[in-house]
């Protein structure tokens, strides 16, 4: 099925070409992690009172400002940094307006967005995924769902819980007679991309209708809720009796913490499974068997019969000239770091938000490109 990409409109003038994307759960014993050392200890020792700012995705952003930072500010106390939770969007359009250093996307940059701005990179720093999450009072356990039956909720063709289509593929679950409240993402979001690019893949009729990008133009339901960023979702959803919404996994602790359930979706190979390391790792070890050397790739719907369907590199994106050396030695030192598997990249950051570490040919690309930094 050849998918049509919708693109994210209401940004500056900079970035009024759209975006799509390829937006992880921790798996410290992967045999596929890189064992190299960086060189970021030698290129941090050359900087001093340097800034670097991010805005962008806010499924990386809990990985970036509670993990990241701290740590590396308490390495490298000349270093400054800022972060802050705006969605993929704006994070990729600050990177190309200079407004910021870096911009952390769950989505790559779109081909005639790259054409524009060839000095862009995109530089993936880990992998992640996305789980469908809803507030179903008094029903327990995973429920099973795939594209097809979501796609049919968020057109409104399917209105509520007990609709035949969902109770076939959930026998003997006692689904209430309640009407679905889907809930979207209002800003220009990652997630949006990954899953409406799932929904693509899955029904002929959404990838004609809608399509997929970073904002789409969403039927409009009178049921639709939107919400900004991860923890607006969380927080629509929580509040929300019989609603269901796309949540970066990031946030899936603290989902699950407010009563939160989520599914068990089905993959290629028309297996239902949960979002687990195991499952994320099958579906990247498929995955980064075709990542390129500019690394921009999506991870959706791989094969395999345990590989989850949603999942995605985590993007940094920078500009390939920086406006002095001290910039570029600084932000080419972090970058190192954070990909390294025994300083940024390693369990004790990526665990805690259910990310999983690059895979060794990966980390080789991902080192390539920061190589290509210059100030």
């Amino acid at each position: 099925m050849k998918l049509r990409s919708k693109w994210f409109a209401g940004l500056a003038a900079v970035a009024a070409v759209g975006v799509v994307a390829g937006c992880g759960t921790s798996n410290s014993s992967s045999s596929a992690q890189n064992t190299a050392p960086s060189n970021s200890s030698q290129q941090a020792a050359s900087v001093a009172n340097v800034t670097l700012t991010e805005t962008g995705s806010s499924l990386l952003y809990p990985l970036f400002n509670a993990q990241w930072i701290p740590a590396y500010h308490k390495l490298h106390p000349d270093v400054q940094m800022t972060a802050a939770s705006t969605g993929s969007g704006t994070g990729i359009s600050d990177a190309i307006a200079g407004t910021v250093d870096i911009g952390a996307s769950d989505a790559y940059m779109a081909d005639a967005q790259i054409q524009q701005h060839p000095d862009m990179l995109n530089i993936p720093v880990a992998i992640s995924a996305q789980q469908i999450m809803y507030n179903l009072p008094g029903v327990k356990g995973h429920l099973h769902l795939n594209g097809q039956v979501l796609a049919e909720i968020y057109e409104g063709k399917i209105q509520y819980w007990d609709d035949a289509k969902i109770k076939a593929l959930n026998p003997g679950v006692k689904l209430p007679h309640q009407v679905i409240k889907p809930v979207v993402r209002s800003d220009g979001s990652g997630d949006t991309f990954l899953f409406t690019q799932y929904l693509s893949k899955s029904s002929a009729e959404w990838n004609q209708n809608y399509g997929y990008g970073t904002t789409i133009s969403w039927p409009g339901l009178q049921t639709e809720i939107g919400a900004k960023g991860n923890q607006g979702v969380v927080a629509a959803l929580s509040k929300t009796p019989y609603s269901v919404g796309y949540v970066g996994i990031s946030w899936l602790d603290k989902a699950v913490q407010q009563g939160l359930g989520y599914a068990a979706l089905e993959n290629k190979a028309g297996k239902y499974v949960l979002p687990t390391s195991a499952t994320i790792q099958a579906a990247a070890q498929e995955g980064v068997k075709s990542v390129p050397a500019d690394e921009r790739i999506s991870l959706i719907d791989e094969p395999g019969a345990n590989s989850y369907p949603i999942i995605n590199f985590e993007y940094l994106i920078v500009k390939d000239d920086q406006p002095n050396a001290a910039k570029a030695d600084a932000l080419k030192a972090f970058l190192d770091w954070a990909i390294n598997p025994s300083e940024g990249n390693s369990a004790k950051f990526l665990t805690p938000v259910h990310f999983l570490p690059l895979p060794t040919s990966v980390h080789a690309k991902s080192e390539a490109q920061i190589q290509k930094i210059k100030g």
